[in-house]
């Protein structure tokens, strides 16, 4: 996989900076390179796509406004943390978009070198702490990370409601694929997966989705 060099590397941070604050800012700057990683989903407000920076700060906000629907206890600032860094890696991956029928296949294996790649810029200690919080979120053996997986498939499906279908009309998918991918919405949540079936069936109902049943690959 080949990735871009580190954004200070052309406009090195002055050597008067200790070298801890260094890595952490430098890693802040290489951050900023989330804000140009677009995803397939509409924004509500204007006709243009999402970009990852905005999908994880819409994540934080929707935690702390939605975690009292959280069927188990959670820590909600621990949980804000796991959504702020769980599109990190996509800096060097890209974003995989949800119903792309290939795309899926190495999407593991390219998240995870550039997991490697990315917290490295990173303190030790830090690096550790940050990759701790990725690896969490992608196990969702925690409240708190099958919370913010939650979050993280309620938010598109918002956004495609108010688009009036948006990703929901891919090529091939169904009302019944729409479903299936956000059926683990459910792990976390009750209330929230019986609000979001009837967003789902509204929708298929308005024709914002397409009826009948293709299966998810």
């Amino acid at each position: 996989m080949n990735h871009p060099r580190p954004l200070t590397d052309d406009n090195p941070l002055p050597d008067a900076i200790g070298a801890r604050l260094r890595s952490q800012l430098g890693f802040l700057i290489e951050a900023d390179r989330l804000k140009t990683i677009l995803r397939q989903s509409p924004l509500a407000a204007t006709d243009r796509r999402e970009n990852d920076a905005e999908h994880s700060w819409h994540l934080a906000m929707m935690v702390v406004v939605l975690a009292e629907h959280a069927d188990e206890p959670i820590d909600v600032g621990h949980t804000v943390k796991l959504v702020l860094v769980h599109d990190l890696v996509e800096i060097y991956a890209g974003d995989t978009p949800i119903y792309h029928p290939t795309m899926g296949a190495d999407q593991a294996e390219r998240e995870a070198a550039a997991a490697d790649r990315l917290f490295a810029l990173l303190p030790a200690d830090q690096a550790r702490e940050i990759r701790a919080l990725w690896d969490e979120f992608e196990a969702r053996e925690t409240a708190e990370a099958r919370f913010a997986k939650a979050m993280d498939r309620l938010q598109p499906q918002l956004l495609n409601w108010m688009a009036r279908g948006g990703t929901w009309l891919s090529p091939g998918i169904t009302a019944d694929d729409v479903r299936a991918r956000k059926a683990v919405i459910g792990d976390a949540s009750a209330h929230l997966w019986d609000a979001s079936k009837h967003l789902i069936a509204e929708g298929e109902r308005r024709g914002w989705a397409r009826p009948g049943h293709t299966p998810v690959q």
